[in-house]
C-alpha cells in the first residue's frame, strides 16, 4: 500500500473500510495456512472497528469464524504441519554475493532432504552447468583452501527450530514452537582423529545455532544467516543428551492418552535391548563404572548418575 504523489493517502485502501478488506483477507490466508491462532490476533484488531460501528453483523460472523478457528486448533491437535527447515550455505566465486552466505530455507512440510537436494542442484546445475556445481554431502564446516576455484558448491543441512530452556516456557503447544522462528540448530557428530563415529568415550558433538535476520514464517521463504555459533559437547555430555532424550522418550510412550503399547515396546527396545552396542547400559559401565580423576568431570559425572536415576525411574 503505497500514498498516491502529492503524499496524500487517498488511496482506496486508506480509508476506514479498505484496512477492514486488508484485515479480513489477512484473517482467511491465516486460515488456509491452518495459522487459526493468527486468525484470533487478527480479529482482535477488527471487533473493536465493527463495536464502534455497532454493526452486529460483522460481529456475528467473525464470532463464527473465531468459533471456527478454536475447534480447529482443538480437533487437530498435532496434526497441523507447518514446515522443514533446511540450512544451504554457497561456497565459490562463481555465486558472486552468494559466496560464503548461508541461508535458512523454509520447506512444505515433510520435505526429505534428498528433494530439496535435487531441487537446488537442477536450479544452480541449469545456471552454471552440471560439471561445475557440486554438492557437499557432509555438514562439516567447510575449508575453503581445500575447495576447487572453478568450482560452485552448495552444502544443505537438516535443522531444527532451537529454543532456550527459559524460552520453552513461553513455547507450549505445537504452534508455539513453529511460528516466529529466529534460531534453528544442527548436531555433527565428530572424533578428535577425524572420524565422525567413534567409540563412547571418544565420542564428541558439535552443536551450531544458527540465528537469521527475520523470524519464519515470512515473506520470503529463504532468510539469510545473520549469527553462527557452536557449542561443543564433550563425550560425557552426548551421553547426557542421549539419556535425557531416552527418558524423555520412555515418559512420553507411558503416558501417552490412548495408550499405545507398539510405540512402548519399541521404545523400550531401544532403551533395554543390548543389540546395538551403544545402548544405556553401555553408557553406565564406560563413564560410570569408576569415579572420574579430574575435578571438572564430577559435576558432569553427577549429572549422568542423576539422568540414570531418573531413566530407571521410568
Amino acid at each position: 500500500v503505497s500514498p498516491d504523489e502529492e503524499g496524500i493517502c487517498s488511496g482506496k485502501y486508506f480509508t476506514e473500510a479498505g484496512l477492514v478488506g486488508l484485515l479480513e483477507q489477512a484473517a482467511a490466508s491465516f486460515s488456509m495456512a491452518g495459522m487459526y491462532e493468527a486468525v484470533n490476533e487478527v480479529y482482535k484488531v477488527l471487533i473493536p472497528i465493527h463495536e464502534a460501528n455497532r454493526d452486529a453483523k460483522k460481529l456475528s460472523t467473525i464470532h463464527g469464524k473465531l468459533q471456527e478457528a478454536f475447534s480447529k486448533i482443538v480437533h487437530q491437535d498435532g496434526k497441523r504441519m507447518f514446515g522443514t527447515y533446511f540450512r544451504v550455505g554457497f561456497y565459490g566465486t562463481k555465486f558472486g554475493d552468494l559466496d560464503e552466505q548461508e541461508f535458512v530455507y523454509k520447506e512444505p512440510a515433510i520435505t526429505k532432504l534428498a528433494e530439496i537436494s535435487h531441487r537446488l542442484e537442477g536450479f544452480y546445475g541449469e545456471r552454471f552447468g552440471e560439471d561445475v556445481l557440486e554438492v557437499i554431502k557432509d555438514s562439516n564446516p567447510v575449508d575453503k583452501c581445500k575447495l576447487d576455484p572453478n568450482k560452485a558448491y552448495i552444502q544443505i543441512t537438516y535443522v531444527e527450530p532451537y529454543f532456550d530452556t527459559y524460552e520453552m516456557k513461553d513455547r507450549i503447544t505445537y504452534f508455539d514452537k513453529n511460528y516466529n522462528l529466529r534460531r534453528f540448530m544442527y548436531c555433527t557428530p565428530f572424533t578428535l582423529d577425524g572420524r565422525a563415529h567413534g567409540e563412547l568415550h571418544e565420542q564428541f558433538k558439535r552443536k551450531t545455532i544458527l540465528t537469521t535476520s527475520h523470524a519464519f514464517p515470512y515473506i520470503k521463504t529463504r532468510i539469510n544467516v545473520v549469527h553462527k555459533e557452536e557449542i561443543i559437547l564433550t563425550p560425557i555430555e552426548v551421553a547426557i543428551e542421549d539419556m535425557q532424550k531416552k527418558t524423555q522418550e520412555l515418559a512420553f510412550a507411558t503416558h501417552q492418552d490412548p495408550a499405545d503399547p507398539k510405540m512402548l515396546q519399541m521404545v523400550l527396545q531401544g532403551s533395554v535391548g543390548t543389540t546395538v552396542n551403544q545402548g544405556p547400559l553401555e553408557v553406565a559401565q564406560v563413564f560410570l563404572s569408576e569415579i572420574p580423576n579430574d575435578p571438572k568431570l564430577f559435576r558432569h559425572h553427577n549429572k549422568l548418575r542423576l539422568c540414570f536415576k531418573d531413566f530407571t525411574k521410568r
